[in-house]
């Protein structure tokens, strides 16, 4: 009796929502989704809301990572709302990007990114280990003040730079021997010696051979 007394009071209009606040300032979600987005499911009243379909509601925008609804007493819901945050294109499809957690995803950005973001290719399984070599790339090339601009994963696993400048660097298969990074860092150091030399800049330099490289 005291159950049934306490869910027939929950479903009286006695506590009704008045409204529902976005705790934090958003970048990309814009307001007018996210009230589309609740339409039709901000129902009933403080106790009887579904939380849960709010939350699969503003889930469903393209820019929304994650989000958490909660009721605040005595009349709101709260929404906590993480935005994917953009470190990468991803491949050849148009709007499909790659968050920091090296989820692909699909969403078209209202305005540039702060600073330059790369493009990556590669196979979908891939997405994390891609972030780390082009983060580890762009560290290691700081010195020739050259910047990574693309990084393909051959279905073989072959990883392939491309800088900011046009030049394609070859670096292959990771391998125990011969990991990548020894690879690239024997690329940066001898690669000022060698543009001396050459007085002229390569198109491809291939770092694939154990002992040398060609350009």
């Amino acid at each position: 009796l005291l159950v049934a007394g306490v869910l027939w009071c929950a479903r009286l209009p006695w506590f009704p929502l008045h409204e529902v606040v976005v705790t934090h300032e958003l970048r990309e979600v814009r307001r007018s989704e996210v009230e589309q987005s609740l339409l039709g499911r901000v129902r009933g009243n403080f106790f009887s809301v579904n939380l849960e379909g709010i939350r699969q509601a503003v889930e469903q925008l393209p820019w929304v990572r994650s989000a958490e609804a909660r009721r605040q007493w005595p009349s709101r819901i709260e929404l906590a709302i993480e935005e994917h945050a953009p470190v990468a294109y991803w491949g050849d499809a148009t709007g499909q990007l790659v968050n920091s957690h090296g989820e692909v995803f699909t969403a078209t950005m209202t305005a540039p990114p702060p600073s330059p973001i790369p493009m990556l290719f590669g196979p979908n399984e891939l997405t994390l280990d891609m972030l780390g070599y082009y983060q580890q790339a762009a560290e290691l090339t700081k010195p020739l003040g050259r910047v990574p601009q693309t990084l393909t994963i051959s279905p073989r696993l072959a990883v392939q730079l491309k800088l900011d400048d046009g030049m394609v660097v070859e670096l292959g298969r990771e391998q125990p021997k011969a990991p990548v990074r020894e690879r690239l860092l024997r690329f940066v150091e001898f690669y000022p010696n060698v543009l001396n030399a050459v007085h002229q800049r390569p198109t491809v330099v291939d770092m694939r051979y154990p002992n040398g490289f060609a350009l």
